[in-house]
C-alpha cells in the first residue's frame, strides 16, 4: 500500500499540469466590420477584433487577391483592437480572419469575415409580383435584373441583422418567397456580381407591405425565401450582443475546474496516508500483543 503513494502523487501532478496546460488556449475571438460587411467603392470600413484584456498583439489576416498581415500592438488594456480599411478598393475586398496574442500563445483564428465592394457594375432593376402590396399568405417574387452579363445576383433586406441571398440564374432572377408574414415587411434591394466579394451598385429599394390581419403566425420570421441557393457570409454589422471579454470566464470556469481536481487529489492523499497510518499502528499493536504473549508463553515454560 504505502508502494502507492508515489504513484498517485505523480498522477496528481500530471493531471495538474495536463489542465495547466489546457487553461493556456486561447479561445478565438470575435470579428465584424463597422459601418457594415458591404462597403461602397472608395468608402472607408474598420474591422474590429474582439479578443482579451491580456492580449499584447493582434493579427488581420487577409485572404483576396493578394493575401496580406497586418499587426496592431495593444499598448493598454483593452480586449478589442479596430483595423482601419481605407480607402475600400477590389484589392481589399475578401475574407478577413483575425488573431490575437498573450504572452507567447496565439489565440485559435476568428471566424472569417467576408467584406464586399459594391458600385463595381450598372445599377440593376428590382420588381415585385404580383406587387409591393399583398396579404398574409400570398407568394411574391421578386426579380432583378442587370443588362450587364452576369449570372450571379443578390437580394437583401435591409437591416442589421440580414442577410442576403443568391441566386445564380439569368437575368432576370427570380426570388420566391412565401407565403409571406408580416416578417417579411421592410425595404429590398438586389445587386449583381462577377464575384462572391464584388458587386454592382443596388438598385432602388423595394417596400414590400404585407397588410391585413397582423396576427397570422409568423411562418418566417427572418423573411426567408424558396431560393435553394442562398448565400451566408461570415459578417455582423454591429457589435451588439458581444461579451465586453471573451477569456476571464473561461479561465475562471477552467481555474475552478483545476482547484477542485486539486482538491479532490489532496482527500485521495489524505486518505491514503491515514489509512496507511492505521495499518501500521494496527501492525504494531498487533506485533506487541504476539510479543507479550510470547514472553508469557515463555515464562509458563520455564516454570
Amino acid at each position: 500500500m504505502p508502494s502507492t503513494l508515489p504513484a498517485l502523487l505523480c498522477l496528481g501532478l500530471y493531471l495538474s499540469l495536463r489542465v495547466g496546460a489546457q487553461n493556456e488556449i486561447l479561445s478565438k475571438p470575435l470579428i465584424w466590420a463597422e459601418p457594415s460587411f458591404m462597403v461602397p467603392n472608395g468608402a472607408s470600413v474598420s474591422v474590429w477584433c474582439q479578443g482579451s484584456r491580456r492580449a499584447i498583439e493582434y493579427q488581420l489576416h487577409f485572404e483576396g487577391p493578394s493575401s496580406a498581415l497586418e499587426r496592431l500592438n495593444t499598448p493598454g488594456l483593452t480586449n478589442k483592437v479596430k483595423f482601419p480599411i481605407q480607402p475600400m478598393t477590389s484589392s481589399t475586398a475578401g475574407q478577413y480572419t483575425c488573431f490575437y496574442r498573450t504572452g507567447e500563445l496565439w489565440s485559435e483564428p476568428s471566424d472569417p469575415l467576408d467584406l464586399v465592394i459594391t458600385g463595381m457594375y450598372d445599377r440593376p432593376t428590382l420588381s415585385v409580383h404580383p406587387g409591393p402590396e399583398v396579404l398574409p399568405g400570398e407568394n411574391v417574387t421578386f426579380f432583378c435584373h442587370l443588362e450587364t452579363a452576369t449570372t450571379t445576383f443578390f437580394l437583401r433586406k435591409e437591416g442589421p441583422a440580414s442577410r442576403p441571398w443568391r441566386r445564380v440564374s439569368n437575368s432576370p432572377a427570380a426570388f420566391s418567397m412565401g407565403p409571406v408574414t408580416p416578417a417579411h415587411r421592410g425595404t429590398y434591394r438586389c445587386f449583381g456580381s462577377y464575384s462572391e466579394h464584388m458587386w454592382s451598385f443596388p438598385s432602388e429599394p423595394v417596400t414590400l407591405l404585407v397588410t391585413g390581419d397582423a396576427g397570422v403566425t409568423d411562418l418566417a420570421s427572418t423573411g426567408q425565401l424558396s431560393s435553394p441557393d442562398s448565400w451566408e457570409p461570415h459578417w455582423s454589422t454591429t457589435k451588439k450582443g458581444l461579451r465586453k471579454d471573451l477569456i476571464p470566464w473561461d479561465y475562471t470556469a477552467e481555474n475552478l475546474f483545476r482547484v477542485g481536481l486539486g482538491l479532490l487529489v489532496l482527500v485521495a492523499l489524505m486518505c491514503l496516508l491515514a489509512h496507511t497510518w492505521l495499518l501500521r499502528k494496527k501492525k504494531k499493536r498487533a506485533s506487541s500483543q504476539e510479543r507479550r504473549r510470547r514472553f508469557r508463553w515463555q515464562g509458563a515454560l520455564d516454570e
